[in-house]
């Protein structure tokens, strides 16, 4: 099916209307963020996919860190402490629980037991709905992109040699599962766990906005794909004023009271910039969950998720891990884990003189993790397989949890999945929703994504035609196909003030 140019839109988008819009967006301080990306793969997100070197930090980063703790280093010190404590038994219960820890729910029993499910996504950060889409259909996907694939030999993908995630974002697969009714409500109830303390915050999580990301068709016995355990949503950005220091968001920690720290706070993330280095494949938009839906079954160690479900914790500790620094070097026993004398509380200090270190973030990648720069989070024992997993299934976690892949598929048969997260509806994820519609009607990928041709030239591609064929009001919404329209009853005064700027970004009548 051809792809279709931008004047068939105009019946939906007055042309004079998307002109202005484009106008207002090259003409914002932001100008940097709308450049198109060099070409890439997933590799360019990740220091340790792509064999990139690590170079060390500027010494700017010693005076960032002095201006986020200096003169607060005694109640920092002490929370560290009370951090490891903490963490030390967190670990235990994760490691004796494994896999069981996650919150799991069937997709027809959410109404009647969505109290009880939101509290336990909200303690682990991650959970798992099944059957939220039908098996059959599920495992149809991936056999459709096969095809797609096959008709399109120039689809990049990595490794290069033995392809696994592929650059693919516009497959009729990928479009229908985004907007398929039940995903979108699922998105909605999880959204739901979130608040906000400020009630005219402009953020709206009963209108999920479509983000289109890669897939997954890991093949038994691959090597390649092995992402270690990692975080998204930038990496130095984390400890930048300019970055997620653009809101109160991480203050409970520099104020060394991470014990009132809430990861479920929206309005305090809306100000923060994730990718202030233009990353090929870094995610600017808010995602209050990362998720994928499976087109396979998978079980642990067959090529599939791992999480970290102590996202107060870890998030906790990774953002003070780079002011403290251990008395006796890095030891570990017989097994290969660090010691519990290297770990000891008596065995850290806080730098006795701020340096540019943030262990494991590199500007423009993803923050990366192990068990040397980050010991007491042992993460061989606290990182855990979602688990078992059958077609169908949508798996999620907080954007800020820990995660990583298998290192190696020891599985018989594929584990497959297409990347699907949890988005609200705001300001800047309406402007990206407006340049992502630009993007899929040219088919290339998305503004977060390593540029090029992309599907521009492939054969099958979906257009805008299609996507009303496919996708209800809420769907078409979610894509930037269709207004938003408010309902006072269901809606606050913040949330119908966001859908009438998203309708007007959109170009569509901002009246709500």
């Amino acid at each position: 099916m051809e792809s279709i140019s931008r004047t068939r839109l105009s019946t939906n988008i007055p042309r004079l209307t998307r002109a202005l819009l484009h106008h207002r967006h090259v003409t914002t301080s932001t100008q940097s963020q709308f450049k198109s990306k060099k070409e890439g793969d997933i590799s360019s997100v990740f220091v340790s996919l792509s064999s990139g070197a690590v170079e060390p930090l500027p010494e700017r980063f010693a005076d960032v860190k002095r201006q986020l703790v200096g003169g607060r280093e005694g109640k920092i010190s002490a929370s560290w402490r009370r951090l490891l404590k903490a963490l030390e038994q967190e670990v235990e219960t994760i490691s004796t629980r494994g896999p069981a820890i996650i919150p799991t729910i069937k997709y027809e029993e959410l109404d009647a037991n969505l109290p009880d499910f939101q509290a336990d996504l909200k303690k682990r950060g991650a959970a798992v709905i099944r059957n939220v889409v039908p098996q059959s259909e599920a495992r149809a996907y991936k056999e459709e992109i096969e095809r797609y694939v096959k008709a399109n030999p120039s689809t990049k993908a990595f490794p290069q040699d033995d392809p696994q995630v592929f650059e693919l974002y516009w497959s009729a697969p990928q479009v229908r599962a985004r907007a398929h009714p039940n995903l979108l409500r699922t998105q909605r109830l999880l959204m739901n766990a979130w608040h906000s303390k400020d009630p005219d915050a402009l953020i709206s999580t009963s209108s999920p906005v479509s983000y289109a990301d890669r897939l997954r068709i890991r093949q038994p016995g691959d090597a390649g794909f092995a992402l270690g355990p990692h975080i998204d949503g930038g990496s130095v950005e984390r400890w930048e004023k300019s970055g997620y220091g653009l809101s109160d968001l991480y203050d409970k920690v520099w104020e060394g009271d991470w014990e009132n720290y809430d990861p479920w706070e929206s309005s305090s993330r809306l100000p923060v910039v994730s990718d202030l280095y233009e990353g090929a494949g870094a995610c600017s938009m808010l995602r209050m969950f990362q998720g994928w839906l499976s087109m396979s079954r998978t079980r642990p160690g067959e090529g599939t998720l791992q999480v970290n479900p102590m996202v107060k914790l870890t998030t906790a500790y990774t953002l003070l891990r780079p002011f403290f620094r251990s008395i006796r070097p890095f030891e570990v026993d017989g097994s290969g884990k660090p010691t519990r004398e290297y770990l000891d509380a008596a065995n850290w200090e806080l730098e006795p003189q701020y340096t540019a270190t943030l262990q494991g973030a590199n500007p423009g990648h993803s923050q990366e993790l192990n068990e040397e720069l980050h010991p007491h989070l042992q993460l061989s024992k606290s990182m855990i397989h979602v688990p078992d997993i059958e077609p169908g299934d949508y798996v999620v976690w907080h954007c800020d949890t820990i995660h990583a892949v298998d290192k190696v598929h020891n599985g018989k048969s594929d584990s497959s999945v297409l990347y699907i997260p949890t988005c609200p509806l705001t300001e800047s994820n309406a402007r990206y929703l407006s340049r992502q519609r630009d993007a899929f009607m040219q088919g290339s990928p998305g503004p977060d994504f390593p540029g090029g041709r992309g599907e521009s030239e492939h054969v099958g591609r979906p257009d805008a035609t299609y996507i009303k064929k496919v996708s209800d009001n809420t769907g078409l919404q979610a894509m930037g196909f269709k207004s938003w329209q408010g309902d006072e009853k269901l809606q606050g005064k913040g949330e119908r003030k966001m859908l009438s700027r998203a309708n007007d970004i959109l170009g569509f009548d901002a009246s709500v």
